[in-house]
């Protein structure tokens, strides 16, 4: 964070002096308005619903310019990234801030290996749910409760013991999230296979099972590893920003990434992919595609266009061409290429990128309008779409919170409010209200 030379003059019109406010200027993107005295000097609070002009801390991990479409993780367009590296490497690029050479990548690749079992008490921790829990209710618990195992590495002020935590969450995630599936479908849990890589351990243990060996597809591998990197990390978005907010009181990682898990669960933002099948769904066939446009457009229709536009990108996500063409790599590998579903989303899209409405109001497709059917593709349930974004996003979740945590500068959130309640007043007796 540099110092500008430029100040910000902030001024009233009821007599009350101006006040005299630093600008601070990142690497990239917008300066930012220094506001921390505005209190003790002024007495007064900005107003900001939404935190949408609101920078809540310092960070170098991953940069967004909505404007121009553009995503960078540690400075690297992600166009690069989700087609040259492979999650492991991603996950050390957020971690340490630089991509790592073979030997680093090897030495991290072991290190994830070694912790990607579960301590087996927490088997006996599923039992306790109904079968047909919603499998992100499993999900937060279990992560929260990774806490009550590991009391080595809670200790947030040591940086040794904030990175063994960081690779703890890394390795099992996949496993906490396959034995989610598997209980939810009254399966067998499986243990991991630390010879297979990333992706493909996540494979073997959602869908292998004792009885016979399950024969791991490349394609399939690769294009799930390509969803976890395009999914890693976005800034602060309201996950991430739960996390931090978390983190700042102290809590332990556990508890931190288990309060981001929370947060996803919300349909306004870790839902998308599974909204947007379902309207997919919905729609059923091309020759209905009119009239849905028609309800879209009707500002007394409920019907909403799911998996274009985002809240962000003011252009095409960066993201969703990437995971265009994933699509089709894994719709012609698996003989699916005349998916009626595949198909109709390609008709919804040529109809919304051609559409004035749409285009005036900058709704491109987003991430979620593909990634829900490469999942689908890949057998993996619609209940199951936010566990798989939860894994993904760990990884930028553990490198935000590892970040705030080393930062000097870290107080504990406590946002302010502008209170619109009643003014002081007196308790009547009983009798006399």
């Amino acid at each position: 964070m540099t110092p500008s030379d430029l100040k910000a003059t902030l001024s009233f019109n009821d007599g009350s002096p101006s006040i005299e406010l630093p600008v601070y200027k990142g690497t990239v993107g917008p300066d930012v308005i220094d506001i921390r005295k505005l209190y003790a000097q002024m007495g007064r609070f900005t107003y900001d619903p939404g935190f949408m002009s609101t920078a809540s801390c310092k960070s170098a991990i991953t940069y967004i310019d909505g404007d121009k479409g553009e995503l960078l993780y540690r400075g690297y367009p992600i166009e690069e990234l989700a087609t040259q590296c492979d999650f492991p490497e991603i996950s050390y690029l957020l971690l340490k801030g630089e991509l790592p050479n073979p030997e680093q990548k090897q030495r991290f690749k072991n290190l994830v290996t070694h912790h990607t079992m579960v301590h087996e008490q927490e088997r006996t921790f599923f039992q306790g749910f109904p079968r047909d829990s919603h499998p992100m209710a499993i999900l937060t618990g279990c992560v929260g409760a990774l806490s009550a195992f590991y009391h080595d590495t809670l200790d947030i002020h040591d940086p040794r013991q904030r990175e063994i935590s960081a690779i703890r969450i890394i390795a099992k995630l996949p496993t906490l999230v396959a034995m989610t599936y598997r209980y939810h479908i009254g399966q067998p849990f499986m243990y991991p296979r630390n010879t297979l890589s990333y992706s493909a351990n996540f494979m073997h243990m959602m869908f292998a099972n004792p009885c016979e060996e399950y024969v791991i597809n490349e394609v399939l591998a690769r294009a799930l590893d390509r969803i976890l990197i395009l999914h890693a990390d976005h800034e602060q978005n309201a996950s991430t920003s739960t996390v931090r907010l978390a983190g700042s009181s102290g809590a332990n990682p556990f508890a931190c990434i288990a309060s981001g898990i929370a947060c996803l669960w919300g349909p306004a933002h870790g839902g998308a992919n599974e909204a947007a099948l379902k309207m997919l769904e919905d729609i059923g066939a091309p020759e209905r595609i009119p009239e849905f446009i028609k309800q879209v457009k009707n500002k007394r229709s409920d019907v909403k266009l799911m998996g274009f536009g985002h809240r962000v990108y003011k252009n095409y996500d960066p993201r969703a061409r990437l995971m265009r063409a994933t699509c089709h790599e894994v719709l012609q590998e698996l003989g699916l290429h005349n998916d009626p579903l595949f198909k109709l989303a390609m008709a919804l899209e040529k109809v919304a990128l051609e559409d004035e409405y749409f285009i005036s109001r900058k709704l491109y497709p987003n991430v979620d309008f593909y990634s829900g059917i490469v999942l689908r593709a890949l057998r993996i349930p619609s209940t199951m779409f936010t566990c798989i974004f939860a894994m993904a996003r760990s990884v930028g979740w553990i490198a935000q919170w590892d970040e705030m945590t080393s930062d000097p500068d870290q107080k504990i959130g406590r946002p302010r409010q502008l209170f619109v309640g009643q003014t002081p007043r007196m308790v009547k007796p009983i009798g006399q209200r």
